[in-house]
């Protein structure tokens, strides 16, 4: 069992698979971005070690994000292969939409139903705005195609100032008709860029006080460990969430582990790297074990909560999205 020094039990973790992606979004990483040397990337086999020793640990949850996943070849078999490990009762997956479509049968086939589609507009034009790339007709198709199939979707929309602030009604007008989860996300400063974040003004609670002007909300239950804030507008089918990403008001329940897509271990998205498990792995000297060691002694060093973390974070520049698995 991995438990950190605040008495929470880890049984989640974030697991990027590539670091490519085929948008680029303003908030995530710049243009010209550099991707890793696939050598540097964990290949399926490593992973699936990875997998087992986590889950022999207690790790039951993972999330499988990129980049965008599906940019991964045979993402498929890899996933198939890391359902069929003993301990790993849930797997969802994050994606941008754009390639998903055409996996959506052999996703139901595992039964992976859970997905987080990234979505941060309604508008074609201002897609192109936001991802530098021509690809709204896709990810529609791909968000229409999921709730044909009856998939859990949620949609991240990022929330950012003068850019799509004014589609928030719509995006909660969404959960009308369909059973999807409509999930506001304060912007963050992970976009592998110099240039500075100075905070949110749109925070959580201007979120919830600008879907209130329109719409009454009911508030739910949010499930233990739950990273939003979670309601339902009354007669609605679907569901509103916010998550103060900046804000950071959920972290005192954190269950998670982030593990980038060459193998570094993050036990808080705004902290450090703990250590490199793909290094410890390509180390022919290194059991299992060894590898054990080191995640439950990066797990003890784990903060209290993200502003702790970032205060103990080595340099100014936060890393891209991309790369620290989203």
């Amino acid at each position: 069992m991995l438990q950190d020094t605040h008495n929470r039990i880890i049984n989640y973790v974030r697991l990027s698979v590539t670091d490519r992606c085929n948008l680029r979004c303003t908030y995530c990483m710049p243009e010209k971005m550099q991707f890793e040397q696939h050598a540097k990337i964990l290949s399926d086999e490593e992973i699936l070690r990875l997998m087992k020793i986590l889950a022999f640990d207690g790790i039951s949850k993972v999330r499988i994000t990129g980049g965008e996943p599906f940019m991964r070849p045979g993402l498929i078999t890899l996933l198939e292969k890391i359902k069929n490990i003993d301990g790993i009762t849930d797997i969802s997956i994050t994606t941008n939409g754009v390639l998903t479509k055409k996996f959506i049968p052999a996703l139901c086939q595992l039964g992976i139903r859970n997905i987080n589609l990234s979505l941060d507009t309604l508008r074609e034009q201002r897609f192109a705005q936001i991802t530098r790339r021509d690809k709204f007709a896709a990810v529609m198709d791909s968000f229409n195609t999921m709730l044909s199939h009856d998939m859990q979707v949620k949609v991240n929309m990022v929330v950012m100032e003068n850019v799509n602030t004014d589609e928030i009604i719509d995006f909660a007008g969404l959960t009308e008709h369909q059973n999807v989860a409509i999930r506001y996300i304060e912007e963050m400063p992970f976009n592998g860029q110099e240039k500075g974040f100075s905070g949110v003004s749109w925070d959580y609670l201007r979120i919830l006080s600008t879907i209130r002007e329109q719409y009454p909300l009911e508030k739910l239950t949010d499930a233990p460990h739950s990273t939003s804030l979670n309601y339902k507008i009354p007669g609605f089918n679907g569901t509103i969430g916010v998550i103060p990403a900046y804000t950071r008001s959920f972290c005192g329940t954190c269950n998670r582990l982030r593990i980038s897509a060459t193998g570094s271990l993050k036990t808080c998205l705004y902290g450090n790297s703990m250590l490199n498990i793909r290094d410890l792995m390509r180390n022919p000297d290194f059991t299992d074990m060894h590898i054990r060691s080191g995640i439950h002694a990066a797990v003890k060093e784990k903060f209290i909560d993200g502003k702790e973390s970032e205060k103990h974070y080595l340099t100014g520049i936060m890393e891209s999205m991309s790369l620290i698995g989203g």
